[in-house]
């Protein structure tokens, strides 16, 4: 399968009072097209700064990081990027703040209204094309920031910790939500999380990441078929791969204090 995102020997450092802090060290990583590849590890192990070189928002202190084999210089339409924030506009409909960014990209209002409905339709939110944000519940708003995500029909998604303020109800409908989509549409997905289950139950490989200096520690096949289903959560395989994965991320080597 073809490379969509490339990591290269990426470094990233800050430079601290007391010396410097390196947020990531010589990380190199392939995610294939069309791949699910989650991302977990403990705070402050550079995983969002990963994904935030991938979506040109940070730029590497060495290294590159590459889309389809060209070196990312800045955010593009080509990557759409999700934040656990919902980041949508209070005053708009569901529907105009999925058009939102579509209206950016200069295109007719018959074209716009036809994609937002359809990734409306996609995350189903139909019903609510006309509501405000404020009368979503949580888990509605980030559906409708996806949606926006989706809209501009991006290659890549790009997801920061985008479940990681809903409740554990809503978090478990919107996984089933998120693979029902990514099978229908079937993007690439860098996806980070600091949920060991979600990490397992989504992805296809799980990378792990060890902290100060941010680095690689594991990459975890995860050999469950899709679609996923709450029976499979409960399968000795799933308990084995999270249990796997769990001691990948909790068991790993002290971190080394900042240089």
């Amino acid at each position: 399968m073809n490379t969509k995102i490339s990591f290269r020997d990426v470094v990233k450092t800050y430079p601290m009072k007391d010396g410097v802090f390196t947020a990531l060290d010589h990380v190199s990583l392939d995610i294939a097209d069309r791949e699910f590849v989650t991302v977990v590890g403990p705070s402050g192990c550079g995983k969002s700064t990963l994904m935030s070189m991938a979506a040109g928002l940070v730029e590497p202190g060495a290294g590159e990081v590459l889309v389809d084999g060209r070196p990312v210089t800045g955010p593009g339409p080509e990557r759409g990027v999700i934040f656990q924030q919902y980041a949508l506009f209070p005053w708009l409909t569901v529907r105009k703040n999925v058009e939102f960014g579509l209206k950016l990209m200069d295109l007719p209002a018959e074209e716009r209204r036809r994609r937002a409905e359809h990734a409306i339709e996609l995350v189903g939110l139909s019903d609510f094309a006309d509501a405000l944000p404020k009368t979503l519940s949580g888990g509605m708003k980030q559906r409708c920031a996806i949606a926006r995500a989706y809209a501009v029909n991006p290659q890549v998604l790009l997801m920061d910790e985008p479940f990681g303020a809903l409740d554990a109800l809503t978090r478990v409908q919107l996984q089933d939500q998120l693979l029902d989509t990514w099978s229908k549409e079937q993007r690439t997905v860098m996806f980070i999380t600091h949920d060991v289950d979600e990490a397992v139950y989504l992805a296809r490989r799980v990378v792990v990441m060890a902290a100060r200096p941010g680095r690689i520690q594991q990459v975890i096949d995860v050999d469950l078929p899709y679609p996923r289903t709450e029976e499979m959560r409960l399968s000795p395989e799933f308990g084995r791969l999270r249990n796997e994965v769990w001691h990948a991320v909790y068991h790993q080597p002290p971190a080394v204090p900042a240089a």
